[in-house]
Formats: structure tokens, C-alpha cells, sequence
């Protein structure tokens, strides 16, 4: 795990190595064992190392085929043993234990189709001393992270959006991109926050030739294809097998290995696979002061089962607000999602203990976890209507008062799932955001974003299309957003084992019906663990990462809260009156409106912190390489 920056220059003007390592040191964090530079006519580009594989031989940027062919890379390859054997038998030589290597191997054999054939978590450029070609690319999934810009005939890359932020110096604000935050409560790919930086959307790659404009192209698009008339044993053996091998191969590392652990049966699986192979992995959980809003318990009983160790952590008020401008510092872009907080002191207490983190992230979207996936079963009635007829119920509930029972019922009964569901946050709706924007861009409602995949989709059952809208969104943008960057930010590496091309192959054939069944979700998931995983947590309900924001809203954060929204400078974009009335509304206890009012003063706090530049002291501090 590591971070790289860099810049493209055949077209432009030479790059001078010290704006390079200027941006380099902004991504310190990402790798505090060691730093590396490359220079030449084509490009420039520095690194930072965080060693995991092959400690001694393993530094960057890594050179090929008498170094012809030069690399930087952020991530693993989980097959890259398997890999490397195959290339060895066709003569390929090796002088590391790395799979950065068998990276380049990959390429000179297979040139723009390396990609496709990696299992793992990645971010790479790839340059060619003789062709003079590049090519960069993003892992299937989008779990580790790839920025771009183009300026002056100069193509800017780098890990992290702040490394070329700081290099180009734009601190504009996309007010697009503000506007579909608003509903989503991040940045969708490929858009970011800056209108001059972009991200290379998961399952792409990009390609630079000298004197031509550079050309992204997707190389692979997870589908799903659910199976008819499968038998259920057999699906059950598929699942443990897969995710077996997943978690084998995730654990590959010549450093320590544990595990995040919380209350819910998606981190109870990886832990008890993990400890098949190391007994003594030691897991780490999180939770709050506040009655309900702690998995802890849960934790620390299913580590007890499992016989692995468990060290946990309390969060205050106080402690969430103190390290909320660092959390966002750390996101790049605006992300108000309130459980990603907890995992940014989840990242710091186990980079004590260990460099490696597994976690049980993409169960929900891989095996139909979220509860709004019961929804289009306990909406079919309205099927069975007349169009006519719900568009007039439609009409009648939107008519309904706030708070009215059944009117929410009615809305999403009466309201096609193109438009009631955009992924697993939908925060404002249009004409909230009319109120709330200064400057409203009406031929860009949310539905914008998700038009595509659901044009795609639209043969699969509702279940597995809102599978795939949650896959293709709120998994890369919010879920696996915060995954590296918390982790990161503590120089800790996160595996995602169910984020895996095997494991997806696997879930993508298995029918709703055995998804949501039973009266429970991923069901299937449920079935195969049930032989190794304790039973406490199996059928528990999912509970996410609670954070009791709403509550704090109305005390501990209230102050708080009113001096963000008074000092921040953003009435170029928001309308403050209408933010104070949802937080006083929501004191007066009318309606909860904590989700968002957080979505706005993140975007507050982020503003203050990147454009208003309020807080010199986190940029200073964030720049030093971390110690333990």
C-alpha cells in the first residue's frame, strides 16, 4: 500500500523534480518507510512506500526488461504468486519477490489488457522508455484511487486529489458537483469537488502517446447475471469457497495482519476465516458513549467465541468533533456520510497493533445486505395498479402533511425505482435543493447519475438492479472512499476480501429470491457462514455504524454546529437561512434533519478547510511522515 504522484509532459513543459516532491510529501501518510523519484523527457514522478511485500526489494519506482518499462503502483495483487509462476514458465526472469514486478512482466506480454487479468486492489502508471507510451489504470472496483488533471499540454496524477490541488493551486468550487453531493453525500465519479481534477472511474484505464490527447477506456463492468433453478447447497459450497480463498489470498503480506471487527456478520466471517489461518489476529472495533449506538459488546463476545483478541475504543463527542477537521482534510472532497468518522479512529487504533487491516466491506452490495432491498417486495401491490390510478395516489400523498402514516408508503409505492432509488444515501431531493443552492442547474436532477446504469440493467429484477446501483455509486464514491482514506491517513493498509473479481463472479449468479429470504437479508451469505461463523451475529439486525448525530445535533454539537454555519464563508453557494432553519427545526424536535444538516456542514468544514484555508495547522501536521 502506497501513494505516487506525478506528471506527463510530453506535450507541455518539463516539470522541475521539486514541484514533484512537493507534491509527494503532501502524501507522506500514504507511505512513511520510503520515498522514490523518477525523471526523464516523458514524465516525472515520485512515491511513497508503506512496505508490505518483499520489504527489502520491493521500492519504487521499479524498473523492467533492463528498464525499458518503469512503474508506480498503489495497492496488491492478491494472484501475483500464481501469476508469476505462469510467467516464469514462459521465460520471463525476476529479480524481486514483489508483485509490483509481475505488474510490468504483465504488461510487456499483454500491453493495454494488463488490467483485466489482476485480482486485487490497484492504482498504476505504466511508462515505456522506448515507445515513449503510458498507461495508467484503476482496479475493477474502484477500491484504490487514481486523480487527473490536464493543464498547459501537462497531465497532473497523483493518489490523492490534495497532491495536485496544492501543485495547480485551484481552489474553485464545482457547483455541479455540489449540487449531486447534495443528494449523495459525495462527489460521484468521475467528478470531483475541483472542476480541473478528475478521477479515473473504477475498471479503467488510460492511455498517453506523444502528441496525443489522453484517452480513458473501461476494461471491465461488473455484471449481474443471476441464475435460474440453482441448487441451493451448491451455492451455499461456492460461497464459503470462494470467500475462503478471497480471505487466503488477502492475507498475503510479510507484515502483521488483523482485522476490523464490529457487531454485524460481515466482519465476524472475514475474522473467522482469517483466524483458520493466523489463530492470534487481533481485531479492533469502535463505538460511542450513547446507549444503542455501540457494537462493542457484540464485538468483543463474537472475538471471545472465536478465541482472537479485540481491543477497543470509545469515541466522545467531544473526540468526534476535535478530529472532524482532520477526517475531512483526509477525504479529499466533501464526504458526509457520519459512519466514515468512526472508521478514521478505527484506522489510528489498530495502526498500533499492525500495517494490514481486513475488513468486511461489499457484503451488503455483493449479497443484498442493505434492508431497502425488502422494498420491492413490499411494494408489489402497486404493481397490480392501473397507471392512472398511481399517478393519483402519488399526487394524494405528496399532498399528505409531513409525518402523516402511510404517506411514505404511498410515495415510494407510486414512484418508479429509477427515481425513488439512487443508491443508499438520497439526502435532499430537488426541491429542497432549489431552496438550499444559490444557483440551481435544473437539467441536472440526480437521476442523472444513475440514468445509465439503470439503462443498462433494466432486464434484471428490481432487487439485483438496486444491487447494481449501489455497486457502481455508493460503494466506490462514499464506502470504499473512506476505506483508504482513513486508512491511509494512519498509513494502514485495508483489504476488502468480498471486493474481490472471484468472490463477485460467485454472488452475481445468485437469484434475489436467496438473496432476500426468509425474512432476512443475504441470505445465502448467512447460509454459507453459519458453519464457521458464531451464531450471535449471524441473524442479528444490521445496524451499519451508528453514529448518534442526531442527538448531538440537539446537544453536545449544537454550538458547534451554529458556529460553522455562522463563520463559514459560503453564501456564494448556499442559502444560511434555509440550513438554520433545518437545524432549528430539527432542536424543536419537528423532524429529524440530522442527515442533512451534516451533509451541509461538512461541506462547510470542508470549505473552510481547502478554500477559506482556516486551518494552516492540519496541512502543516499532515505533511510529516507518522510514527509509531
Amino acid at each position: 500500500m502506497c501513494g505516487f504522484v506525478g506528471a506527463i509532459h510530453q506535450n507541455g513543459t518539463q516539470v522541475d523534480l521539486s514541484d514533484i516532491k512537493m507534491m509527494n510529501q503532501v502524501i507522506s501518510h500514504r507511505g512513511p518507510d520510503d520515498e522514490g523519484y523518477f525523471d526523464n523527457d516523458d514524465i516525472t514522478v515520485g512515491f511513497r512506500r508503506l512496505s508490505i511485500i518483499d520489504l527489502a526489494h520491493g521500492a519504487q519506482p521499479l524498473s523492467y526488461a533492463d528498464q525499458r518499462y518503469w512503474i508506480v503502483f498503489n495497492g496488491e495483487v492478491y494472484n501475483y504468486v500464481e501469476l508469476r509462476d505462469e510467467l516464469k514458465k514462459e521465460g520471463y526472469r525476476f529479480k524481486t519477490d514483489s508483485d509490483t514486478e509481475v505488474i510490468l512482466a504483465m504488461y510487456q506480454k499483454y500491453g493495454q489488457g494488463t488490467a483485466q487479468y489482476l485480482r486485487g486492489m490497484f492504482a498504476f502508471v505504466i511508462w515505456d522508455t522506448e515507445t515513449h507510451q503510458i498507461y495508467g489504470a484503476r482496479d475493477h472496483f474502484g477500491i484504490k484511487p487514481l486523480h487527473y488533471a490536464e493543464k498547459d499540454g501537462n497531465v497532473y496524477f497523483a493518489s490523492e486529489k490534495k497532491a495536485i490541488v496544492k501543485l495547480l493551486d485551484d481552489r474553485r468550487v464545482d457547483d455541479q458537483t455540489l449540487q449531486q453531493y447534495l443528494t449523495y453525500q459525495y462527489a460521484p465519479d468521475p467528478d470531483t469537488f475541483t472542476p480541473s481534477i478528475k478521477k479515473i472511474p473504477a475498471g479503467h484505464y488510460f492511455i498517453k502517446e506523444p502528441g496525443q490527447a489522453c484517452q480513458v477506456k473501461r476494461y471491465y463492468q461488473p455484471i449481474f447475471a443471476p441464475q435460474t433453478h440453482v441448487d441451493e447447497n451448491k451455492l451455499i459450497d461456492k460461497v464459503t469457497n470462494v470467500l475462503r480463498d478471497s480471505v487466503a489470498k488477502h492475507m498475503r503480506a510479510d507484515v502483521t495482519v488483523g482485522s476490523f471487527l464490529s457487531g454485524g456478520v460481515d466482519s465476524s466471517i472475514i475474522v473467522a476465516l482469517a483466524r483458520e489461518l493466523s489463530p492470534n489476529i487481533k481485531t479492533f472495533s469502535v463505538g460511542f458513549e450513547r446507549e444503542g449506538y455501540s457494537e462493542i459488546d457484540v464485538a468483543k463476545e463474537t472475538a471471545e467465541r472465536l478465541d482472537v483478541e479485540n481491543i477497543s475504543k470509545v469515541i466522545t463527542a467531544q473526540e468526534f468533533i476535535d478530529e472532524f477537521p482532520n477526517f475531512v482534510y483526509a477525504m479529499d472532497d466533501p464526504l458526509a456520510d457520519p459512519a466514515a468518522v468512526p472508521q478514521f479512529f478505527l484506522a489510528k487504533l489498530a495502526r498500533k497493533y499492525c500495517k494490514v487491516a481486513l475488513t468486511g466491506e461489499g457484503a451488503d452490495e455483493l449479497f443484498g445486505g442493505y434492508t431497502i432491498y425488502n422494498e420491492p417486495n413490499s411494494l408489489k401491490m402497486f404493481e397490480k395498479f392501473p397507471h392512472s390510478l398511481n399517478q393519483m395516489l402519488n399526487h394524494l400523498a405528496k399532498a399528505l402533511p409531513e409525518g402523516v402514516k402511510g404517506k411514505s408508503f404511498l410515495e415510494r409505492g407510486t414512484t418508479p425505482l429509477e427515481q425513488r432509488f439512487v443508491g443508499n444515501a438520497k439526502i435532499f431531493l430537488e426541491p429542497e435543493k432549489k431552496r438550499l443552492l444559490t444557483h440551481y442547474h435544473p437539467e441536472l436532477p440526480y437521476t442523472l447519475i444513475t440514468k445509465a446504469l439503470y439503462e443498462a440493467d433494466k432486464n434484471l429484477d428490481p432487487i439485483t438492479r438496486m444491487e447494481d446501483i449501489d455497486m457502481n455509486t455508493w460503494l466506490i464514491g462514499d464506502l470504499l472512499l473512506n476505506a483508504d482514506r482513513t486508512t491511509m491517513a494512519a498509513s494502514l493498509e485495508l483489504r476488502t476480501p468480498f471486493i474481490d473479481k472471484e468472490v463477485f463472479k460467485v454472488a452475481s449468479e445468485i437469484p434475489a429470491d436467496l438473496k432476500i429470504a426468509h425474512h432476512t437479508t443475504k441470505y445465502i451469505l448467512r447460509k454459507a457462514a453459519e458453519s464457521f461463523t458464531p451464531d450471535n451475529v449471524l441473524y442479528r439486525k444490521k445496524l451499519g455504524f451508528p453514529v448518534p448525530i442526531r442527538f448531538w445535533l440537539m446537544d453536545e454539537l449544537a454550538d458547534w454546529a451554529e458556529k460553522i454555519i455562522d463563520e463559514s464563508q459560503v453564501d456564494e453557494y448556499l442559502h444560511k437561512d434555509y440550513v438554520r432553519q433545518l437545524l432549528h427545526d430539527h432542536q424543536a424536535g419537528k423532524r429529524d434533519n440530522s442527515r442533512k444538516i451534516w451533509t451541509v456542514l461538512t461541506f462547510m468544514k470542508w470549505h473552510q478547510i481547502y478554500i477559506e484555508q482556516k486551518y494552516p495547522e492540519i496541512f502543516s501536521s499532515q505533511n510529516k511522515v507518522l510514527t509509531y
